[in-house]
């Protein structure tokens, strides 16, 4: 798979069929019931182009499109150097060039028609022109006991620290109620009220805040910060730089205390999270429209007042779980949902992103919250508190700059374009569909689909979303036209907005063969990702079970795999022991059995929250890090030999072992028992033993510097065999004993759960059959 490694680090693309299968309309189609032709994108990936050493390319001049389809200027362009006319691919139209490029030559080539340079950069601002400071609109829960506030006032506090001194800021706080701070105002803490019961519009938003007690108020039109009826001074009331309210801003952070209002004990706190962020969005949609905005929102509790409300305020009531969810019994579910659905417009047309920062040992409604955040591109953090390494160690990640900065851009619009017979059902991933109807679009939906361009508010350097398009059939297998014409192109174009103010356009254009499906499997195989092909599954069995109600994950999954193995295995009938399959295609069977076993397929013991914030985190990650959320890496340390991978098998447990295991959420430092038994003795604190300080070091080591890049920060557990945490650890291993017959490892994992073995075993019959 190092070829696929190599592709994406040139383009930023893995595909799972990177030799495309097409089907006549006689027969079926081999990814009819199987893997579809899809891409998993990174738009703003750190590149490096397969010759050079140096960053994807940056032209400083706007982009050559076609004059029909809007293309851009590619290496699979065909130039006419004689005539000065250059062929579009994808729908064959002939363009001129301008007069700036009338010196080309076959030895005098523009940069984006270099072979290599499938992925070039353009900046698209033609003047230079100052940097808009970052806005960060604080939205804090005081609901909280005394401790989690001071934890959450520390962390605050840091996070400002780190913010740049032109950075404009706010903050909201509510809990019944809804507080709006006028930083501005330096003689004493000055603050807005709003009830938490009811929606607020943003005029009332605006008359309440007095927006217009020195100006007129507009008679027609938007309102649409300080261009749009809006003077500069009323706007730097609520949001100013932090360089000019940093003492009001800590005075006001230290002043806050815990909800007043008294709750019985048999109720929960009245927090109205849903209006909060409502006049947060009206509040940034009336000052900074179009802006790089982000509302970060601290919640430590559940939504119990107002709309988006997910639970009533009796303790008698429990907050929805999947089963409620699934019989049509939570009747807070879906208005909450219809609610945040609105919000996610809103903040879509803003052009502004929502970033949520859970931390609570109970639910407090990402579910419900998990539209707005994905459509704008935001971010989720999740933690059981607010003092926990998670939320410190993200919340930081996020103004950290240097060498692990997550490389935050904003305002992005991407767009696609493809050959003729080929029609795009939608994106998987953080976006928002923009409704660009058009010849492209595909009748089936998958995701954000009928469109082929889509509002990305928000995005990071490890931003990926998955692509997923539809094949035309062919009447007939038309051999000559394949030998002539057997190439797809595709084009991916991102506008966004740069963290240094520039305005930029990424292109990435790509080409991959076709061939038809039945009669070429071998060439097929060749071009299988198996690692993207996986990822691919896992996307979309989290969009089915989330959009049909029916919906079996298991059997989907099975059946894909058995359909495929079928085709592509060399197996005699009846025989499971002749069955193999190429080395392209084996380690599938592997990826499915654990995806099978993870929290995207498996409800169960997870709750609604935890669920989406997993299948959050999966639809906006590439495929390396994809791959280990759904089959973890397992590391050993020992003695005997250097830091080596094993097989994620509880077999792999020894008593003189260390092992690293990293589900990508959770880091986990597993003792075996003769280690801990040294821990505990007290033998690394002395001075002959120094060897075994090394060996209880290199994994910490390796966990920090897993920690250091990964965000949001995964949690690390630290157990000892046969300690009651080491279950985070037997979870993930393949019980490939069955807890009858104890093995040198001297643990068995008691399960429902079949062993790797046996599922490749009732795989192989069933496919053989």
């Amino acid at each position: 798979m190092a070829e696929f490694g190599e592709l994406e680090a040139q383009d930023g693309v893995r595909m799972p069929w990177n030799i495309i299968p097409v089907a006549t309309n006689k027969e079926e189609s081999i990814i009819d019931s199987e893997i579809p032709v899809s891409a998993i994108y990174t738009p703003l990936k750190p590149l490096r182009s397969s010759s050079s050493t140096d960053h994807s390319l940056l032209l400083p001049y706007s982009p050559l499109r076609c004059r029909t389809c809007r293309s851009v200027l590619n290496p699979y362009s065909v130039v006419d150097f004689s005539a000065c006319i250059w062929g579009c691919p994808f729908c064959f139209n002939r363009n001129p060039f301008p007069t700036s490029y009338s010196s080309i030559a076959d030895n005098n080539l523009p940069p984006e028609l270099f072979p290599h340079c499938t992925t070039v950069e353009y900046l698209c601002d033609s003047y230079s022109s100052p940097s808009p400071p970052p806005v960060y609109l604080f939205v804090v829960d005081t609901c909280l006991i005394s401790e989690e506030l001071d934890f959450l006032k520390s962390s605050l506090f840091q996070a400002l620290d780190l913010l740049p001194d032109t950075s404009i800021v706010g903050l909201i706080t509510f809990d019944s109620l809804v507080r709006v701070y006028e930083l501005g105002f330096p003689h004493c803490t000055k603050s807005y009220f709003f009830h938490g019961n009811k929606d607020c519009t943003k005029d009332q938003l605006l008359d309440q805040l007095s927006f217009f007690a020195k100006n007129p108020k507009p008679s027609s039109g938007v309102i649409a910060g300080a261009r749009d009826g809006l003077s500069s001074e009323d706007i730097a009331r609520f949001l100013l730089p932090a360089s000019d309210c940093q003492f009001t801003l800590h005075s006001v952070l230290e002043e806050l205390e815990s909800n007043p209002w008294p709750v019985a004990a048999d109720h929960r706190p009245a927090r109205c999270t849903g209006v909060a962020l409502r006049i947060a969005a009206g509040l940034l949609g009336a000052c900074f429209p179009g802006s790089a905005a982000r509302i970060m929102a601290f919640i430590g509790g559940p939504s119990t007042e107002g709309p988006g409300a997910i639970v009533s305020r009796e303790l008698s009531e429990p907050i929805r779980s999947h089963k409620d969810i699934d019989k049509d019994s939570a009747p807070y579910y879906y208005k909450a949902v219809e609610f945040y659905e609105g919000l996610a417009k809103q903040l879509v047309h803003q052009g502004h992103i929502l970033d949520v920062f859970a931390s609570s040992v109970d639910q407090v409604g990402i579910a419900e919250l998990k539209v707005a955040v994905e459509q704008t591109g935001g971010f989720v953090v999740l933690a059981e508190s607010f003092g926990h390494s998670v939320f410190r160690d993200s919340l930081r990640r996020v103004f950290q700059s240097g060498e692990n900065d997550l490389g935050f851009s904003s305002c992005g619009i991407f767009e696609i374009n493809c050959s003729k017979d080929i029609k795009v059902q939608g994106i998987i991933g953080p976006c928002a569909s923009l409704e660009k109807k058009g010849q492209l679009c595909s009748d089936t939906i998958i995701g954000q689909g009928h469109t082929s361009a889509w509002k990305m508010c928000g995005l990071d350097k490890n931003t990926s979303i998955c692509l997923v398009f539809e094949i035309a059939k062919r009447d007939t297998p038309d051999v000559v036209l394949q030998s002539q014409s057997n190439q797809y192109f595709f084009q991916f174009l991102t506008y966004y907005q740069h963290s240094n103010g520039q305005t930029r356009l990424r292109v990435t254009t790509l080409s991959r063969r076709w061939v038809m499906g039945t009669e070429s499997l071998q060439e097929l195989s060749n071009g299988f990702d198996q690692e993207a092909a996986a990822v691919v599954m896992a996307r979309l069995i989290s969009f089915k079970m989330e959009t049909q109600p029916e919906f079996n994950p298991q059997r989907w999954a099975d059946k894909a795999l058995i359909n495929l193995c079928s085709r592509f295995g060399d197996y005699q009938k009846s025989n499971p022991s002749s069955f193999s399959l190429s080395s392209q295609l084996s380690i599938l069977p592997q990826f499915v059995f654990h995806l099978r076993r993870s929290q995207f397929v498996q409800v169960f013991n997870n709750s609604p929250d935890e669920t989406a914030y997993f299948r959050m985190i999966l639809n906006r990650e590439n495929v390396s890090n994809s791959i280990v959320m759904i089959q973890p890496s397992l590391v050993s340390f020992s003695f005997h030999s250097p830091p080596e991978p094993i097989l994620l098998d509880v077999a792999s447990i020894a008593a003189d072992r260390i092992l690293l295991l990293d589900s990508y959420f959770t880091l986990v430092i597993f003792h075996g028992t003769t280690i801990a038994q040294w821990r505990k003795a007290g033998y690394h604190n002395q001075p002959e033993h120094q060897a075994f300080v090394h060996l209880l070091q290199l994994p910490r080591d390796y966990a920090n510097t897993i920690i250091s890049e990964r965000f949001p920060a995964p949690r690390l557990v630290i157990c000892d065999q046969y300690g009651s945490q080491a279950r985070f650890l037997l979870a993930k291993l393949n019980p490939s004993s069955d807890g009858n017959a104890p093995f040198s490892g001297g643990s068995n994992v008691f399960t429902d759960d079949v062993s790797l073995s046996v599922f490749l075993d009732h795989l192989t019959r069933l496919i053989v059959q």
